[in-house]
């Protein structure tokens, strides 16, 4: 078997791995880069290999930076089976046609610039129509079950616990020596103590594991801690009398924090302001959280029940749909807490909602993820006073607060938990989905178990013998 790294090689967008094996080619995600537009175009355009020549697909989990690029493999020729957890088909529905509705937007304010130069026009990668036609494809399998994606090839999906229907991908393969070997292709790995979801499996009987280090470069606070910091930002900036603008991922931030501010206002924590989830998408997302309750934990199947509620129905989230909706916020002079995509404020509402509060210093833009570097995201992470949007300046006098603990990936102690548990068995550790700094280290870290195969942080292209 041999694994060729084609995506999330030192950086943490771009998702993509081949294997091949007796002839045969399975492409673990699919997912889109994101960085510098003209860089990310021509990557996210073009695919390293021939779509038509790859035989199966398995997808870990929704993400974007996972499965963004999926219509545009079809668009190119892909014919065969994309294998993922039923709500990871239910997720991607909604995000793919959400992608190729901002791709369709977004080209149109690019071409407006490139006529401006004597430019040619461009065609987004993908449209809508293109993601709808991508959904046939996908083939839903249950945890545990096992296929066969390409011949040799036995797969099975295990809870990464990262997001809704969120996987680790387990394949055991006969190498070239006989030998039944397992590879186990972590996904996003999830956090122990997340709300909502299952705890993520951990490896077992693992020959050759590849792992995400996203966040290798440090151990989480719990996320209790995290939410009380978020707590007491939302207690400074009610006091102001301002609003919370939080730019989130549409699917699995948003729900944790609502899943939190409602247990917030429940207990006395804050007052009863409005919790506004502003993103077609997240809304669409969580009504599919509110579906998938197989994925819940013990600990929120007593929170519905203490509650009496309809799966995750809280009583003080208001959720937007309509653009009108979502401009009458603006009109609101009392404190909310606005959640709004994107999560790294590259597009979408969150962007008008930063644009109309981002001067006033009363309010707070609360920063919970990793931002890639060149988004808007980051440059709000590293607090520059300056900002643009919409191709604007604007003078940053609004809060800026990062709270890293409540992020859905494994800190560095989980990380090092995950790589552990297949100790005995272990014979390559394959980092991937991280920056330089993180993977370091992690590595460093890593060294500290002396029974551990020393890791390798792959780079784009670099290919493995299994």
């Amino acid at each position: 078997m041999k694994l060729t790294v084609l995506g999330a090689a030192r950086t943490v967008t771009g998702s993509m791995h081949l294997i091949e094996h007796q002839g045969h080619k399975l492409l673990l995600d699919c997912g889109t880069f994101q960085g510098k537009r003209d860089e990310s175009y021509s990557i996210n355009l073009n695919f390293p290999f021939d779509p038509k020549d790859i035989d199966a697909m398995i997808l870990s989990h929704a993400h974007i930076d996972h499965s963004g690029n999926i219509p545009n493999l079809i668009k190119q020729g892909y014919r065969g089976k994309i294998y993922a957890t039923d709500a990871t088909e239910d997720l991607a529905d909604i995000m793919l046609r959400d992608s190729g509705h901002i791709q369709e937007n977004d080209i149109k304010y690019v071409n407006k610039q490139r006529q401006k130069k004597h430019q040619p026009a461009l065609e987004p990668i993908y449209t809508q129509k293109d993601a709808i036609e991508a959904m046939p494809y996908f083939q839903s399998v249950w945890y545990q079950q096992k296929f066969e994606p390409i011949p040799g090839v036995t797969a099975q999906l295990v809870d990464a616990g990262h997001i809704l229907g969120s996987a680790a991908v387990i394949l055991d393969y006969v190498d070239d020596a006989g030998q039944s070997r397992r590879l186990w292709f972590s996904g996003d790995i999830g956090r122990m103590d997340a709300p909502i979801l299952h705890d993520p499996v951990l490896p077992f009987d693992v020959d050759t594991l590849v792992m995400e280090c996203t966040y290798g470069d440090k151990p989480h606070e719990s996320m209790e801690d995290a939410f009380e910091e978020f707590i007491d930002a939302v207690k400074r900036t009610i006091k102001r009398g301002g609003k919370v603008i939080v730019p989130a991922f549409a699917v699995g931030r948003t729900q944790n924090l609502t899943y939190f501010l409602s247990q917030a206002i429940d207990d006395g924590m804050i007052p009863d302001i409005p919790v506004v989830v502003d993103s077609p998408l997240a809304v669409n997302a969580s009504v599919l959280y509110r579906k998938h309750t197989e994925c819940f934990d013990d600990e929120t199947w007593r929170y519905i029940a203490e509650h009496r509620m309809q799966g995750l129905d809280f009583h003080n989230v208001i959720y937007t749909m309509s653009v009108d909706e979502s401009k009458a916020l603006n009109e609101w002079k009392e404190p909310m807490i606005i959640i709004s995509a994107s999560g790294m404020a590259e597009n979408g509402r969150i962007l008008h909602h930063l644009k109309n509060n981002i001067e006033d210093g009363r309010n707070t833009i609360l920063i919970i993820s990793w931002q890639a570097p060149d988004t808007l995201g980051r440059r709000l992470a590293d607090r520059e006073r300056k900002v643009r949007i919409f191709g604007e300046e604007y003078f940053r006098k609004a809060e800026v607060v990062t709270i890293g603990g409540l992020s859905a990936h494994a800190g560095q102690t989980g990380l090092v938990e995950y790589a552990l548990a297949s100790k005995a068995s272990l014979k390559r550790i394959i980092l991937i989905h991280g920056e330089p700094a993180q993977a370091q280290a992690l590595t460093e870290k890593l060294a500290e178990h002396p029974e551990l195969p020393v890791p390798v942080f792959a780079e784009k292209g670099q290919e493995f013998a299994l």
